[in-house]
């Protein structure tokens, strides 16, 4: 039990260093991006065309492996594991070769009917990116699937490592190639990068005998799999579709709004990027076996853990960073094209998304929980039902305020809502939580977090004055040192609990 624990804990660690590689990776990404093209039309061509396919890109990556994963240890009980890989392959590849070809037949008609203000050169490039970015899909396709199998035997650090490859190729072929080709440099980067990962994976980490390719496709387990895969994959989508909502309205706004949001959204986003992905991918597999093993209250008390480990992260990190948010944006993305005036616009989109960061975040939780039961369908209608909330919200924001700020701030109350109402259906549909406890704890982080923004603004007249790079590690350090102190004070329990000093 020891070696097991001690083994999980290795597993665990180094997946938390290479996620932190890997968003660390995304944000450098969006570096190159600001220096190349700033807030210019390529900038927003490149952002619009990345939406389309970055539906089925998340449809893969992450409703693959949260539909997979239970799955796949439902067939290991049963010893028939090769056998539902191999079967999952095969239709996970006919599915990815098939939605490239379509994204890349249908994407002029689809991209000049969502952004119709295009001009003539604008549109021309947004298909190309996105004929690129489509065409990666078939390799992204197979690549879920295996870091989905590299997840259930709690190898995750090899699972974000391939994807790092990605981004990675992607920064490169920007860096080398901008100059010469525009925007297209970073598309083409990323679709050599789904490659590259590809190949890594299966050469060095999945086992031969784990699938096979010439075994007859059995059509009864792909139906038994989608029935469980779609409803999560839809679920997954709607948070692009979202994004495509947004920007769709920003793109009524002249004066790179497009790209202040997508900025502005991408960076205050890092923390949950990094803390909610990284709680939620670590706890799923532990999820998945509770409910195999038919324990309820070890599946309770994770999905309570995994909330208030959320919480306690996600709360301080967003706070401390929209403090700063100024200084961050001038560090990261002021130089070449990014000018003064793109820090002030983004920094101001980026207060508003603050809801979105924290409700997002504790939603993945929640979700994880439905998945590792097979019950995806089960919030589908919610997730439906905050695309139209999101449309109405935008709608109304914009005409309200004249702003395309009111996108980011319907975002948030979008989130918001969405999170009460699947907590309320995880409450009448899988089990009671204990409330009481969750609301003591939260109420403690709260109060934690708002000392410590206090703190900052009693320091800061002393300290404002140091150089940009100064000011932030000194900040974040006392922001981290008041916050610790503050929660042992206040004897938040997820500290005791990380010790195992409690339960």
């Amino acid at each position: 039990m020891y070696r097991l624990k001690r083994k999980l804990a290795i597993s665990s660690f180094l997946f938390i260093l290479a996620t932190l590689i890997l968003k660390f990776s995304g944000l450098f990404r969006d570096i190159v991006l600001a220096y190349y093209f700033g807030d210019s039309d390529q900038a927003e061509a490149f952002w619009t065309a990345f939406i389309l396919p970055n539906i089925f890109i998340l449809l893969f990556s992450m409703g693959m492996k949260d539909s997979f994963i239970p799955s796949y240890y439902k067939y290991q009980k049963e010893e028939k594991g090769s056998f539902f890989f191999s079967q999952i392959f095969k239709g996970t590849l006919i599915v990815g070769i098939t939605i490239s070809i379509l994204g890349i037949v249908l994407s002029p008609f689809i991209l000049g009917t969502i952004y119709p203000e295009f001009s003539e050169e604008k549109h021309q490039l947004n298909v190309l990116v996105a004929i690129i970015f489509f065409s990666s899909i078939m390799f992204v396709s197979v690549n879920s699937l295996y870091e989905g199998y590299l997840d259930s035997v709690n190898k995750f650090s090899i699972s974000v490592t391939s994807q790092v490859i990605v981004i990675l190729s992607s920064i490169l072929g920007g860096i080398l190639f901008a100059e010469k080709i525009g925007v297209t440099s970073m598309a083409y980067g990323y679709l050599v990068g789904t490659i590259l990962s590809l190949l890594f994976k299966r050469i060095f980490f999945i086992p031969k005998d784990v699938h096979a390719i010439n075994e007859k496709l059995d059509l009864s387990t792909l139906k038994s799999f989608s029935l469980i895969f779609v409803p999560v994959a839809i679920t997954v989508m709607v948070g692009q579709i979202n994004l495509i909502v947004d920007n769709v309205f920003a793109g009524f706004f002249q004066g790179g709004a497009i790209s202040y949001l997508n900025y502005a959204k991408n960076l205050v986003h890092f923390p949950q990027a990094i803390i909610g992905v990284t709680i939620g991918t670590i706890i799923f597999p532990m999820l998945s076996k509770a409910v195999v093993n038919k324990e309820e209250s070890q599946f309770l008390k994770s999905i309570e853990r995994g909330l208030l480990l959320t919480l306690f992260i996600i709360l301080p990190a967003v706070a401390g960073m929209l403090w700063l948010i100024d200084d961050i944006i001038k560090l990261v993305f002021e130089r070449g094209a990014f000018d003064r005036q793109a820090t002030l616009s983004t920094a101001t989109v980026a207060y508003y998304y603050v809801g979105s960061v924290i409700f997002f975040s504790l939603q993945n939780i929640i979700n994880k929980a439905f998945y590792a039961k097979n019950k995806g369908s089960v919030i589908l209608k919610i997730s439906l039902f905050s695309i139209a909330l999101n449309l109405v919200l935008n709608y109304a924001f914009i005409k309200i305020f004249n702003t395309y700020l009111g996108i980011p701030l319907a975002s948030s109350i979008m989130a918001l809502t969405y999170f009460i109402l699947n907590l309320i259906v995880f409450h009448r549909t899988l089990g009671h939580l204990n409330y009481p406890l969750l609301m003591i704890e939260s109420s403690k982080v709260l109060l934690n977090t708002l000392i410590m923004v206090f703190v900052l603004w009693l320091i800061n007249p002393f300290i404002h004055s140091l150089t940009t790079i100064l000011y932030l590690i000194l900040s974040s350090i006392i922001g981290i040192v008041v916050y610790t102190i503050m929660s042992l004070i206040t004897k938040t329990r997820i500290i005791h609990v990380l010790f195992n000093k409690g339960n």
